[in-house]
């Protein structure tokens, strides 16, 4: 075990875990963050995306250890009231139906436009590519983000 101080939606957070550990679980089993979402296990479907400094990062897969003094933005740490354009976004176009993947959806979302504020079809394709969404909302992810963009 080993002592990390991470900074989590902008509060520092201390905890005592193998430093092997993915920082999915230290989010959701250590600090009761559990808006990102296990997917997977391999990086492979994007249920898991948190952004790290300001790139979004698949959080099973990326050992605590490897943190360091980067930031580190969840789902809950986007807006306390669920009112971030993305979020609202995905509200008007009615993308969630189970809405199992939609964190990691957003939050992929988010950090494309905050690197790109007006991207094209094509590179919300790329951006969002591995993103599984098992209801196949895939259109209205597109439309949703393409609505995000023309509010910034």
């Amino acid at each position: 075990m080993a002592q990390f101080t991470l900074n989590i939606n902008g509060t520092s957070r201390e905890v005592d875990v193998d430093p092997t550990t993915p920082l999915l679980w230290v989010l959701r089993d250590h600090l009761n963050l559990v808006g990102t979402k296990y997917g997977c296990g391999i990086a492979q479907c994007g249920a898991c995306t948190v952004h790290v400094g300001d790139v979004a990062t698949r959080s099973c897969m990326l050992p605590v250890s490897s943190v360091g003094n980067q930031n580190v933005t969840t789902i809950e740490g986007l807006s306390e009231t669920g009112d971030h354009p993305v979020q609202q976004a995905w509200l008007e176009a009615d993308v969630p139906q189970c809405g199992y993947c939609q964190a990691g959806q957003i939050m992929t979302a988010t950090a494309l436009l905050k690197q790109n504020p007006n991207p094209s079809d094509a590179e919300i394709e790329m951006a969002m590519n591995g993103n599984i969404c098992r209801c196949g909302t895939y259109v209205r992810i597109k439309e949703a983000i393409k609505n995000a963009a023309s509010q910034s």
